[in-house]
């Protein structure tokens, strides 16, 4: 089943596929697979092989049964694009998506490459978002693959952020999140990182959304950046209880 998500850029998940696997710096500390672990030893039958990657056909049609629009991560416990999902099933998973406008699928991938060799069979509705993950400088090509996609919606989630991004450039991206790592062996982020991708949101009327200072006790660091919170979203977002950007 979905579940209201405590994501603060999102509000349901939904995970036809869970597991993954390691493929940069960034996932060092995954809360995804914290989590897989804590599920398996409590007996939920999605993560009877822990943080493997699983596909789950009979989650397929869970959206379709939603009739109040919302804001659906897709996915938070997985990666959509990893090798191991088959391509079938991925081309299934964006049928129910295309078959269900009234909500917003929020789609995050650290894999853009497979996106991009799969773009000519993916139907791209308007309300398929897709978005790459940057932790560094190192990881910006992602950025540069996201753009050669045919997703209409093109956005960034820098999280966690582990240095700066002097060199970002935000050409045909609508949407910018940025956040800290958080959880037991959360690296630090400076305040400086976060402000210079702000500032750079607001030069280029990008919308920004800062999720979170990060540490091992995030809700004592919150997410106030220089006197406000950053809850920007695309204009025309199918929200519920999440803010337009003006």
């Amino acid at each position: 089943m979905s579940s209201a998500s405590q994501i603060e850029w999102t509000e349901t998940t939904w995970n036809p596929v869970t597991g993954c696997s390691k493929i940069s710096p960034g996932c060092k500390h995954c809360y995804a697979e914290r989590m897989a672990k804590r599920l398996r030893a409590m007996g939920a039958a999605k993560y009877r092989n822990g943080f493997e990657v699983a596909i789950h056909p009979a989650t397929l049609d869970e959206p379709l049964g939603w009739s109040k629009p919302r804001l659906v991560f897709v996915n938070s416990m997985s990666d959509l694009f990893h090798d191991a999902v088959p391509t079938d099933f991925i081309q299934s998973v964006f049928a129910v998506m295309n078959h269900a406008p009234r909500h917003t699928f929020q789609v995050l991938t650290k894999r853009p490459r497979r996106a991009i060799a799969m773009n000519a069979s993916l139907d791209w509705s308007p309300n398929i978002w897709l978005g790459v993950s940057v932790e560094s400088a190192a990881w910006l090509e992602r950025i540069d693959r996201l753009r050669a996609t045919g997703a209409a919606t093109k956005f960034l989630s820098l999280e966690p952020l582990l240095g700066p991004l002097s060199s970002l450039d935000l050409t045909d991206i609508h949407w910018v999140i940025a956040g800290g790592e958080s959880g037991p062996g959360a690296r630090p982020m400076e305040a400086d990182w976060v402000r210079e991708i702000r500032d750079r949101c607001l030069c280029q009327r990008v919308p920004f959304f800062f999720k979170q200072w990060g540490g091992v006790f995030k809700k004592r660091t919150g997410r106030v950046l220089d006197g406000r919170t950053w809850d920007e979203m695309p204009i025309g977002t199918r929200s519920t209880g999440i803010r337009f950007k003006n």
